[in-house]
């Protein structure tokens, strides 16, 4: 993994091979901020990272100077290695770290809003658990007016016909719906 823009442009990442991780890959990943470039300063922005894994979107997001990015994952050894790994970068003031089941952390964490949602939950995820989070952060008013909700998901599903839905975008095996 490498980091693609901003102070750390170039930086690569070596992640433990033992983490149950599918990082978003390069390619997807700098198709998805180019969108984002176009809609926001991201040193303006306050960004969830849900999923985050070893944290591949929530250290693009800080690199690129986003004032805080909240990434929570449930897994105790990614959520150690973006931990390690943003305080080595001198990030650690700007990413903050939850260890949380996601679908846990939307329905009893006080809501907190956020300008940019990103969510890569596993591939394998149930259809009804994906409509859930989406049910989560818009009737409990997680993001920001305005604001931009990114699902990254299996082109096995489709997300065409919900009431928030902006846009779909196909990178190779990688989908991701935009939702405002």
């Amino acid at each position: 993994m490498r980091i693609i823009s901003g102070t750390l442009k170039g930086k690569r990442i070596t992640a433990p091979t033992n983490l149950p991780v599918r990082p978003t890959t390069d390619f997807a990943k700098e198709a998805l901020f180019n969108i984002l470039n176009n809609e926001w300063y991201f040193d303006e922005v306050t960004v969830l990272d849900l999923f985050s894994g070893i944290g591949s979107i929530s250290l693009e997001f800080a690199s690129r100077g986003a004032k805080k990015v909240t990434s929570v994952d449930n897994f105790y050894g990614c959520v150690k290695f973006l931990d390690e790994t943003a305080k080595a970068l001198n990030l650690d003031e700007t990413i903050l770290t939850v260890k949380s089941d996601v679908l846990k952390y939307l329905d009893k964490t006080p809501v907190k809003k956020y300008d940019i949602i990103f969510a890569d939950p596993p591939y394998d995820l149930e259809v009804e658990k994906y409509q859930k989070i989406l049910d989560d952060i818009f009737k409990n008013g997680w993001l920001e007016e305005g604001g931009n909700f990114v699902l990254e998901h299996p082109d096995s599903i489709s997300f065409d016909e919900h009431p928030n839905f902006v846009q779909h975008k196909k990178y190779g095996n990688v989908h991701f719906t935009f939702f405002e």
